[in-house]
């Protein structure tokens, strides 16, 4: 009772926050000019912007004859409201050392956006759309073949497929200072993000909410029917809030399998509510203070959560006694804070040049998950290479500690199984990166990964003969990615 007692306790602490963020949004002052999208937007920017031809500002297209559009494809969209863009991501990982085995694999994931202004094209006033989708071709993933890893190690893995991902309508509301989207939508483009941690392989939508949530939650590389609500009371805060459908895929062991093409459109699961309020400062090109942004959020789940240590009859679920039916708990939430800070701006300088560093951390309750507490930080230096102005590099580290009962359980199941002593504790990753121009639009990215205690330690069941194995050692991960936008 004590355990479900604190975890009802958490669980209301995040409604408390989603609560505060609705009455800040309520008392906000109204009329004032709209903030301009935010930094995790620029993707939507890009893909909705109709100026420069069509041409998202940062595209390889820029530097090529024509601009890229020899047949004037892209000019005569503009011009009616509409744009596209694709962008190329291919990587080589390498496993040298530890983890499950060694071994090598190729990924790669190619992305299409299609946008219109439908203000433009049709005359609607302040009416909007967006529709992407990936085309992953990876045929083994570092995770689940190679390291067993917890935490990300590369954003783009997941199992082969052609699948639609966001499809929405975004109505822009009192001259700007709302705006409500609605439709096929994913959380992790707008919640959660840390902007200086982008450049990264592991960026990603933080790992206490991919292995929490059911089906890792409307994520990357899942997109889930939702409405989201934004508000930008004044040019340096805006409160975001979105519901969504709880579960992308509906149960099963291999969420990707069960909606392989992003269609299911399911919308009868318990719901999945997010609100996060941001807070900038200096964001301007023409600013000289260093740059801040400042998040603090909540989210809860209103489905069913397996206990992880206790079947329903109270006992260890490793223990031979146990009927195998984990006790349930109703609902999860969390809570989270993250920070963008510049440290050094050059004279002259914007908010992405210089060094900065960024911080998450995110807390859910120990009994019903995987993992209760995850933080990451790193440090990002950019244009300091003398003569390559938009070269970056830097680290970044992720931490996942695990639930109390999920280590607790570890301790049962190795003494059970006669494996020792458990070293179930939390898993620790650390990534090295350089991010090389190679043409405007189009770079090179190697990077040195070091996973300590893959899985968080935990013992694992070879899944072949089911025998009990101790925990994978630790692993190291040579990567090259090459990505290009066009």
């Amino acid at each position: 009772m004590a355990l479900m007692a604190k975890g009802e306790a958490a669980r209301r602490l995040a409604g408390a926050v989603l609560g505060a963020c609705l009455a800040g949004a309520a008392l906000g002052p109204t009329g004032a000019k709209a903030q301009e999208a935010a930094a995790q937007q620029e993707v939507y920017d890009n893909a909705t912007s109709t100026r420069n031809g069509g041409v998202a500002a940062s595209s390889i297209a820029n530097t090529l004859p024509r601009r890229g559009d020899p047949y004037g494809i892209r000019q005569t969209l503009a011009r009616h409201g509409f744009s596209f863009d694709v962008i190329y991501t291919g990587e080589v990982l390498g496993n040298v050392k530890g983890g499950l085995r060694r071994g090598s694999l190729y990924g790669g994931k190619l992305e299409a956006n299609f946008a219109g202004d439908l203000e433009k094209a049709l005359g609607l006033p302040g009416l909007s759309f967006y529709v992407n989708a990936f085309q992953i071709h990876q045929t083994r993933g570092i995770n689940r073949n190679l390291v067993g890893n917890l935490n990300t190690i590369s954003a783009i893995e997941a199992l082969p497929s052609t699948r639609l991902s966001e499809a929405w309508l975004e109505q822009r509301l009192f001259g700007g200072l709302a705006s409500i989207r609605f439709g096929q939508l994913a959380a992790d483009t707008e919640f959660t993000i840390a902007n200086y941690s982008l450049p990264f392989m592991s960026s990603d939508w933080p790992g206490i909410m991919a292995d929490n949530l059911p089906g890792g939650g409307a994520a990357y590389p899942f997109a889930t029917p939702g409405i989201r609500l934004r508000i930008d009371p004044d040019k340096q805060s805006s409160l975001l809030f979105g519901l969504y459908n709880g579960d992308p895929a509906g149960p099963s062991s291999n969420p990707e399998t069960r909606n392989r093409t992003g269609t299911n459109f399911r919308m009868k699961d318990p719901a999945l509510l997010l609100a996060e309020y941001q807070y900038r400062t200096n964001q301007g090109d023409k600013d000289t203070g260093l740059a801040r942004i400042v998040r603090l959020g909540g989210w809860s789940h209103l489905g069913r959560f397996d206990s992880q240590r206790f079947d329903v009859n109270g006992l260890s679920l490793a223990s031979p006694g146990s009927v195998g039916i984990a006790a349930r708990y109703r609902g999860d939430a969390g809570l989270y804070g993250i920070i963008d800070q510049q440290l050094y701006r050059p004279e002259g300088g914007s908010p992405n040049d210089g060094i900065a560093m960024f911080t998450r951390l995110f807390v859910s309750p120990n009994d019903r998950n995987l993992i209760g507490l995850f933080w990451d930080a790193g440090i990002l230096a950019s244009g300091l290479v003398p003569g390559r102005p938009n070269d970056q590099f830097g680290v970044t580290f992720l931490y996942a500690k695990l639930g109390r009962d999920a280590a607790a359980y570890d301790r049962d199941f190795v003494a059970q199984n006669g494996l020792g002593r458990s070293k179930a504790s939390g898993e620790l990753s650390v990534e090295f990166s350089y991010v090389a121009e190679i043409r405007h639009g189009w770079t090179i990215q190697p990077s040195i990964t070091h996973v300590v205690r893959p899985g968080g330690g935990r013992a694992r069941i070879e899944p072949t003969t089911g025998l009990a194995l101790p925990p994978p050692k630790d692993a190291t991960v040579l990567g090259l990615r090459t990505t290009i936008f066009y």
